[in-house]
């Protein structure tokens, strides 16, 4: 029974880190691309 918890644990675990991992991304990526629209609707770029 230990061992197959603490195996679950370790996979839940995994997969919630690749999750956070991936909205980290997404999130600095959606962060720069609003700041990319913001700046070309200022018309500051060109």
């Amino acid at each position: 029974m230990g061992i197959a918890t603490i195996l679950i644990a370790l996979i839940v675990g995994f997969i919630a880190w690749k999750l956070l991992v991936g909205l980290v991304k997404f999130g600095v990526l959606a962060v720069i691309a609003v700041a990319a629209i913001y700046f070309l609707s200022q018309g500051g770029a060109f």
